[in-house]
């Protein structure tokens, strides 16, 4: 069908037409996961009365586009930045570039909005990092894209998986802070914009294995978290938190370098020092964590490999593999300066 002018009709003209956006349309037509049945009703009355039909040829004079998309909770991470500069040297070598949107941190309705601007782009695979929304909705996606999730603990049979063992790597700085003397150890962690705090999220699964290992060593007592977000804000608004309870914690684990850096201002401006009053652990081991004047421990979950692998798994995924694969990395813990025994007394 034509319009009036002569063009073909498009899916802008269908857009306008139902008053709704071209991202919803684009939803509609590929049988997206989450779209309700009176958009879908709506978008499809549109497309009856223009006579609206994908522009199939168009598509197969496409091909591939020769693209990644990469989703990213938010772009001030730098421990991120080495996840995507390992994925982009992998796929460079096929040819392919890597797009890069900022999927909202913590919110799922941000996150879907960013995913269906590359689907949209019609990228030929993607890399989802430490996406909130649910697994449903991911191998939906995964089913129309070929698709690699990183930091769930959730297993499909639809995408791949490559994440850290955070249960291991949390017990790592938990360990480490007992047997230097604490007693006293706080965690930050992340609160999710979510219905459910979901098991296969990371920073669930770092929380609650900071909470087991403090029970197996008889210090349920002192079990204290401040659940802000893995931001240099919230490890700031999360320490000054713990510094107000009574007894204060000597050591504090924050969930992510970045909330680790926060944690290190808060303790400086209560005219405090680390770590001869409070030790402060991190985990991603950043480049920024080795740094002389930060020197912070952290737990090591080797981006540069899981960024790498991501790359190599997509390129099998675009290439016709389906059978879904499950990479995990062993972290390491890298102890330095910022945590020491705590002060007398």
């Amino acid at each position: 069908m034509v319009t009036r002018d002569g063009r073909r009709v498009t899916i802008t003209d269908v857009a306008s037409h139902a008053q709704v956006s071209t991202t919803a349309v684009s939803k509609v037509l590929r049988n997206a996961y989450g779209v309700s049945e009176a958009m879908r009703v709506k978008v499809q009355a549109a497309i009856d009365e223009l006579g609206y039909r994908p522009h199939a040829a168009a598509r197969a004079m496409r091909g591939r586009t020769f693209t990644i998309g990469v989703l990213l909770p938010h772009i001030r991470n730098p421990f991120f930045a080495d996840i995507v500069e390992a994925l982009a040297a992998q796929i460079a070598g096929a040819g392919y570039q890597a797009i890069i949107v900022q999927g909202g941190g913590t919110d799922p309705t941000a996150e879907r909005r960013a995913i269906d601007a590359l689907v949209d782009r019609q990228v030929d695979g993607m890399l989802a990092v430490a996406p909130v929304i649910t697994r449903k909705e991911l191998e939906g996606i995964g089913r129309g894209t070929p698709t690699v999730v990183l930091g769930r603990h959730d297993r499909s049979t639809v995408y791949d998986s490559v994440l850290d063992d955070d249960e291991v790597g949390a017990e790592l700085v938990v360990e480490h802070l007992i047997g230097l003397g604490h007693r006293r150890i706080a965690h930050i962690s992340q609160k999710d914009n979510v219905p459910a705090r979901p098991a296969a999220l990371l920073q669930t699964v770092r929380a609650r294995t900071y909470e087991r290992v403090m029970a197996e060593h008889g210090l349920a007592e002192h079990i204290a978290v401040a659940a802000t977000s893995y931001t240099e804000e919230g490890g700031y608004l999360g320490t000054r938190e713990l510094l107000a309870r009574e007894p204060c914690p000597t050591a504090i684990f924050a969930g992510a370098d970045q909330a680790a850096f926060g944690a290190l201002a808060a303790v400086n401006e209560a005219g405090l020092a680390v770590p001869a009053d409070i030790s402060v652990a991190g985990y991603d081991n950043s480049r920024l964590t080795a740094m002389a004047h930060v020197s912070l421990t952290s737990v090591d979950q080797d981006g540069a490999t899981m960024g790498q692998t991501a790359g190599r798994l997509l390129l099998e995924r675009v290439q016709g593999r389906t059978s879904a694969v499950r990479f995990s990395v062993t972290p390491t813990l890298v102890a330095r300066r910022s945590t020491a025994p705590p002060p007398a007394g």
